[in-house]
C-alpha cells in the first residue's frame, strides 16, 4: 500500500512532526466534536477507517486524536483531546498548548498497560487560553466519557490521577519514535 501513497502524494500522517514550528504540539483529528463513531488513523493506507460506533447515546465531548510521531504503550500513537467548543474535520492537524494529563490503566486480553489521555486547547484559540477548562466537573465528566466509551470493547480503564500542563511535553517526549525524534 505504500505505492499507493506514493502515486496519489499522500503524506504518512503518523510521521509528520509532534511539535509545531512554534513549539505547539500538533495533534491530528480522528473523531471530531459530536462524532458517534471510533475512526483510527490507518497509516499504510493514508485514510482514515470506521473503527466502531461508541455505545448508543455517546458522542465525542470534544475533537479526539493522535500526537503524530509517538508511539505508547500500548503500539498506538499518543490520545489527545483538544478542549475547545469548535468541531474540526477528520485529518485537520491543530497546533495546540498543553493543559493536562488523564493517566490511565488500560486492560486489555490480560495485559496492563498505560494509556493516557493527553488534554489540549488549540493555540489559536485566544477564548480558551483566558478561560479556567479543567474545572472538577469536567475532569469528572471525561471520566465517565472515557470509561462509557470502552463500553463492549473488553477493555477496563483505571484512572490514576491528574497531572498539570507541565507533565504533557515530557510524556510526549518520552513516547517519540526514533524517526520523529527532534
Amino acid at each position: 500500500m505504500p505505492e499507493v501513497r506514493r502515486l496519489f502524494g499522500m503524506a504518512d500522517l503518523q510521521d509528520l512532526p509532534a511539535f509545531g514550528p512554534d513549539g505547539t504540539v500538533n495533534v491530528m483529528v480522528e473523531a471530531p466534536r459530536g462524532a458517534t463513531a471510533k475512526c483510527k488513523h490507518d497509516g499504510e493506507l493514508g485514510l482514515f477507517v470506521f473503527g466502531r460506533p461508541l455505545p448508543r447515546g455517546l458522542h465525542y465531548p470534544y475533537d479526539w486524536g493522535f500526537i503524530p510521531s509517538t508511539r505508547g504503550e500500548d503500539g498506538d500513537p499518543l490520545d489527545a483531546m483538544v478542549l475547545h467548543d469548535a468541531a474540526c474535520p477528520v485529518g485537520c492537524l491543530l497546533r495546540c498548548e498543553p493543559v493536562a494529563v488523564l493517566q490511565v490503566e488500560q486492560r486489555e486480553e490480560g495485559k496492563t498497560r498505560r494509556n493516557d489521555r493527553l488534554l489540549f486547547r488549540p493555540a489559536a484559540d485566544a477564548t480558551a487560553k483566558e478561560q479556567q477548562l479543567l474545572v472538577p466537573r469536567l475532569k469528572q465528566e471525561l471520566e465517565q466519557f472515557f470509561q462509557a466509551a470502552i463500553l463492549g470493547t473488553g477493555k477496563t480503564l483505571t484512572f490514576k490521577g491528574w497531572a498539570g500542563a507541565d507533565q504533557v511535553i515530557p510524556a510526549i517526549r518520552k513516547a517519540l519514535r526514533p524517526a520523529g525524534r527532534a
